[in-house]
């Protein structure tokens, strides 16, 4: 029992974190002491810590439009896509492979425990068909307990095609959804240089999104240190406009000037995260200037979840 109420303090956000009249952080628009912070709550503030691909799947659950990645569990090896068909939990395929999704309608609080829930379900699954959740999935494993724990290898998509690769006959339905589809989605691309960094085009600006593995408070250190001694730039012309607040970690968001692209970002990036490494390094108090960024900093964040 002690060791299942260390895992509870560690894992699940506490009355002390949040006021009771405080939005859920799950982004259900309803109070906290009516939503997950109620009795059987099972808010998790940082889902998929433990995973090597933690970073990854917040960025495919967040904002990366198209992705996909292979998981293995046991001996079959399933499709992670950020986004599935109907934004459906889950999908057993014709061919029996089973998809899973990470931009889901539910929130039950715990996305890894969502996951594992019908990830468990479809693969039990002869059926194929939509497998989903429509009650909270209540206590059992998560996706850490499930997936071989390993480094994303994440493929970003121009659309979603992949949707249809392995239907051999196309009707007018699927054609016009996939239309529909491609048309909302961004270019984008992962970096090669760092982990977990994404370049979009949003058309009148591009950015990059970087989901960082650090604590916050320290992070946010590290950036004003950075941000006061203007060396926080990407390539030339960015900036640091703020950052997400995802699953327990931040992004910091950089706007770049149209026409960057992504292949030139590899190598400011890189050395960027030298600079990073070091400003994280530095033990000495903020200086007052540093203050003052770091204020700043905190004051463009947005949570999303």
């Amino acid at each position: 029992m002690a060791k299942k109420s260390r895992t509870k303090a560690r894992d699940r956000v506490t009355e002390g974190d949040i006021g009771p009249r405080e939005p859920c952080p799950c982004g259900s628009g309803k109070r906290y002491k009516a939503c997950h912070g109620s009795s059987g709550g099972a808010f998790v503030a940082r889902p998929f810590q433990g995973l090597a691909g933690e970073r990854d799947l917040v960025a495919l659950r967040e904002f990366v439009p198209s992705a996909t990645a292979p998981l293995t569990v046991g001996d079959r090896t399933v499709l992670l896509g950020s986004l599935l068909p109907m934004a459906a939990p889950a999908m057993v395929r014709d061919s029996g492979q089973v998809w899973i999704g990470l931009q889901v309608r539910h929130s039950f609080g715990d996305p890894s425990r969502d996951l594992a829930a019908v990830l468990e379900r479809a693969l039990a699954t002869d059926e194929p068909g939509i497998v989903g959740l429509i009650d909270p999935p209540g206590p059992g494993v998560r996706l850490q307990d499930l997936v071989a724990d390993q480094p994303l290898e994440v493929t970003v998509h121009d659309g979603f095609e992949w949707w249809l690769g392995d239907v051999e006959e196309r009707d007018q339905a699927m054609a016009e959804a996939l239309e529909q589809a491609n048309g909302a989605v961004a270019p984008t691309a992962r970096l090669g240089s760092v982990d977990a960094a994404y370049w979009v085009d949003a058309g009148s600006k591009e950015h990059l999104r970087w989901v960082l593995p650090q604590d916050e408070t320290t992070l946010l250190d590290a950036l004003a240190r950075l941000h006061a001694a203007d060396e926080d730039s990407i390539a030339e012309g960015s900036k640091l406009v703020g950052m997400f607040r995802a699953h327990g970690l931040l992004a910091p968001v950089w706007d770049l000037p149209a026409g960057t692209g992504a292949a030139v970002l590899e190598e400011p990036v890189a050395a960027f995260r030298i600079r990073l490494e070091e400003a994280l390094a530095e033990g000495s108090d903020l200086t007052s200037g540093e203050r003052a960024a770091r204020s700043l900093l905190a004051s463009q964040q947005v949570t999303l979840r």
